[in-house]
């Protein structure tokens, strides 16, 4: 493997073969070994903050499988919640930043093209109609929802090909529609199944755990060759149309197979724990300013949701106890303000 620089020296390309070479921006690396520490500072102050105060040191002994007092609390139940959380943060961040490349809008994301609201849409015309019987498979039922709203969205928005801002604007209008459904069923059924619904719609962590994390994990590691393919494709797509043509790319199938892709992560994130918002907008930005590159980064994406999810998990629970607020409504309470801040920065 030989190493050079280009023109500019903050970036490396690596060429471990002739026909494959990896551009490496030392900013982008430096900034991801900083999230990567904080983020394991984030997860252990999780696992010993609560209710019951656990020393980092116990904590670390439990999860070696020392016998203390805490097996139940760090092993059966922050521990998983933890995991969880940062397989969320992981998919919403990589999500989002791959919806933002093909929309090019830093305004876009998941929720905006409507996986969010048809998962929603999916469960409760499930819960509605008896369809499903065992909670365990809600999730799945979420998964399909948010993969069928957008890929109807994707229908609607094609006209002689994929225009960014039609595909953000006809994602708006499915989703406010499918808004429509869940809002009629919450008026129309019995107290205990909407209460059921809205912490759903509220998107939570409480009570899950390794049920839930394990298919997420399966499908990040799927998603591996996939986000490897994205990272290079998004480069040139970062550019207009006409450009990335003339350099060889067929933009209509990069654009879908990175929708595709992001929708996937969303989908399942969303189905894992429930329609949390905002971290799958706000985690490329943030990333993007950290590393300031052209493009977004998704390492530093994914890194980036997974601490966000992380720490306002931590707060939601720690901020008001015994009371423990489901962590979307404290990420929708935060990044209301920041959407505010990107429209007034729009031109």
């Amino acid at each position: 493997m030989d190493a050079t620089s280009l023109h500019r020296p903050a970036v490396v390309v690596l060429r471990p073969h002739p026909r494959f070479s990896l551009v490496l921006h030392k900013r982008s690396v430096l900034v991801a070994l900083a999230l990567l520490g904080l983020l394991a500072v984030a997860m252990t102050a999780s696992a010993s903050l609560g209710q019951t105060y656990i020393p980092p040191a116990d904590v670390w002994r439990t999860l070696r499988g020392g016998r203390t007092p805490y097996d139940l609390v760090v092993n059966e139940l922050r521990v998983p919640r933890i995991v969880l959380g940062a397989l969320v943060g992981v998919s919403l961040g990589l999500a989002g930043a791959l919806v933002q490349t093909v929309t090019r809008n830093p305004l876009a994301s998941p929720d905006v093209i409507g996986v969010g609201h048809g998962a929603a849409a999916a469960t409760v015309l499930a819960l509605a109609t008896g369809a499903v019987a065992s909670p365990s498979a809600m999730p799945a039922v979420s998964v399909a929802g948010g993969l069928g709203a957008a890929a109807l969205v994707y229908v609607l928005a094609w006209r002689h090909g994929m225009q960014p801002s039609r595909f953000v604007l006809t994602g708006v209008g499915i989703g406010v529609a499918l808004s429509a459904v869940v809002q009629l069923y919450l008026t129309d059924s019995e107290l205990d199944a909407a209460e059921q619904v809205k912490l759903w719609l509220t998107g939570s962590l409480n009570g899950r755990g390794w049920e839930q994390a394990g298919p997420l994990a399966v499908v990040l590691v799927l998603a591996l060759p996939g986000l490897v393919w994205a990272a290079r494709a998004a480069r040139p797509l970062g550019l207009d149309a006409d450009t990335a043509a003339a350099l060889g790319l067929r933009v209509d199938r990069a654009r879908l197979g990175l929708t595709a892709l992001g929708v996937v992560l969303a989908a399942t994130a969303t189905g894992a724990a429930g329609p949390i918002g905002f971290v799958a907008l706000t985690a490329p930005q943030l990333a993007r300013r950290l590393t300031r590159t052209p493009q977004l980064p998704l390492v530093c994406s994914a890194l980036t949701g997974a601490l966000v999810l992380v720490t306002a998990d931590l707060v939601a629970r720690t901020l008001v106890p015994p009371l423990e607020i489901p962590v979307g409504a404290l990420t929708s309470l935060v990044g209301g303000p920041y959407l505010l801040y990107l429209l007034g920065r729009r031109k």
